[in-house]
């Protein structure tokens, strides 16, 4: 099942590129059609998912000789994020109604890179991650490069490859350094999970190497200079999948991977770790504020945003200094912030192209009174806003309450500087508001400008979705929270 949600994407997508001469709009309810599968094949799987433990595994050889297999399947941690992969490219999808430059190509690009999304969640061999993990920035290059806007696309695209690249040839030294400490030599997640191989100086390096790896693709400070020029000059849909899918590797890798297969090393350099989170939280919060641009805006609430994911899992290694149902918590939050995050700037991101398509322009200044003129966009924008930054009723309130609770007793300190990351994030959202939507109008756009059917119907979902987590948490903890008590424990060892 879960082989047939992954690759699905990827054989449409060899046959559009094939099937020459298709008229747009066939292409585009192909390619709706498709993701709409794939969120209804992703839901069966969540319904049928037996509460913890592994399900739908598959392992079969690959590259013995290796070491290294096709072993997949899901749990409550990758479960929840295969989810939001399809949900984001649906609205990538319906959101791409809207006249689009070679839309075959576009569509096929985009279920191409759905199957790289997917099979990296769902990877349980660290070959097989990497693979998909390598694929998914070729894939978002050809997005930038080819579809993205303004003089300096190919040069953001360039940057966001050459930084992503060398993070992932980081992250195969440190998988090579996991294989050839274990005993017998394997790529196999579970087995390396089960019996960590590393421990000492030798741990040390290959946490280093995965870190590096993954905080790049999160991107973390001081490795996120690649993030802003590559969401300012992709195209709308690219940047809703950059944020929402793609920066979650890097997130999922901590709790998949450098957590339970290199504990030791984990506990030793929490604090490392948790202080490069509220560097992160403070950083992005205060660099956003400053922007004019109101995508570069988001782009820096991103960096912010995953800050609190790294300040979670680094508080969950302290072990000394905290008890074990406060460390599951943090973890919990943790993946529930990725989920939230994922949902609302995907919004937020489709919206930014809105403005942008009937702007011309992302400075907020050069708007002003939009609000009396284009009040559906109005309205989603700002329930998108509120809802980012943690408004009580929405996903990122319960995610980051307890990010917080969690992290409390292992690292007080920690959360007493990042508390103020929120109230950044409240001002920023607010005065980009005001700016965008208040006061005097400074622009020529008409009420023809508000969103059209199709915009609507892919930005609400996402808005809909975070709203549903909001009040009903449940819906998402009681999957979560068994893998992260597991998590928590693999830890402690």
């Amino acid at each position: 099942m879960l082989s047939l949600i992954v690759f699905t994407p990827l054989v449409v997508a060899a046959l559009l590129l094939l099937w020459r001469g298709l008229p747009a709009n066939t292409v585009s309810w192909i390619w709706i059609a498709v993701t709409g599968v794939e969120v209804a094949a992703v839901l069966g799987v969540w319904w049928a998912y037996p509460g913890e433990g592994f399900a739908h595994e598959v392992d079969r050889p690959w590259i013995p000789g290796a070491g290294a297999g096709y072993h997949v399947g899901v749990d409550g941690l990758s479960l929840p994020l295969l989810a939001l992969t399809t949900v984001v490219f649906a609205a990538c999808a319906v959101y791409s109604l809207r006249r689009q430059r070679r839309p075959r190509q576009f569509a096929a690009l985009f279920l191409a890179l759905q199957t790289t999304c997917l099979g990296l969640f769902v990877a349980l061999d660290l070959i097989l991650f990497f693979v998909f993990f390598d694929l998914s920035i070729v894939g978002m290059y050809a997005v930038i490069a080819g579809w993205g806007h303004g003089p300096h696309a190919r040069r953001s695209a360039l940057t966001f490859f050459l930084y992503t690249f060398l993070g992932s040839l980081a992250l195969l030294l440190g998988f090579i350094g996991l294989s050839v400490a274990a005993q017998p030599h394997t790529f196999d997640m579970v087995a390396l999970t089960r019996d960590p191989p590393t421990q000492g100086t030798a741990g040390a390096l290959v946490l280093s190497a995965v870190l590096l790896g993954l905080a790049i693709k999160t991107p973390t400070f001081p490795f996120h200079t690649w993030l802003p020029p590559a969401h300012t000059d992709a195209p709308a849909a690219g940047s809703a999948v950059l944020a929402g899918i793609l920066l979650k590797m890097g997130t999922y890798g901590f709790v998949r991977i450098a957590m339970p297969m290199l504990p030791d090393a984990w506990r030793r350099y929490a604090w490392a770790i948790v202080v490069v989170g509220v560097v992160s939280v403070l950083y992005g919060a205060l660099v956003a504020l400053a922007q004019t641009n109101f995508k570069r805006m988001v782009a820096y609430t991103s960096v912010n945003h995953m800050g609190y994911v790294v300040l979670a899992v680094g508080a969950a290694g302290l072990v000394a200094d905290s008890d074990p149902q406060a460390r599951a918590v943090a973890i919990t939050g943790a993946v529930t912030q990725m989920v939230s995050h994922g949902l609302i700037t995907s919004a937020l991101f489709l919206l930014a192209g809105v403005l942008y398509d009937r702007g011309g322009t992302y400075r907020m200044d050069a708007y002003g009174g939009l609000a009396a003129d284009t009040p559906r966009f109005a309205a989603l924008t700002a329930v998108a806003a509120f809802a980012s930054l943690g408004l009580p009723g929405f996903s990122g309130f319960i995610a980051e309450f307890q990010i917080f609770a969690g992290s409390l007793s292992a690292a007080p300190v920690a959360v007493a500087f990042a508390l103020p990351g929120i109230l950044v994030t409240a001002g920023l959202f607010l005065w980009a508001l005001h700016r965008v939507f208040l006061g005097p109008a400074r622009h020529r756009l008409s009420a023809t400008a508000d969103l059209t059917a199709a915009e609507t119907a892919a930005v609400l979902p996402l808005l809909a979705l975070a709203l549903l987590l909001g009040v009903f948490p449940r819906l998402l903890l009681d999957v979560v929270e068994p893998a992260a008590r597991a998590v928590t424990d693999l830890v402690a060892r």
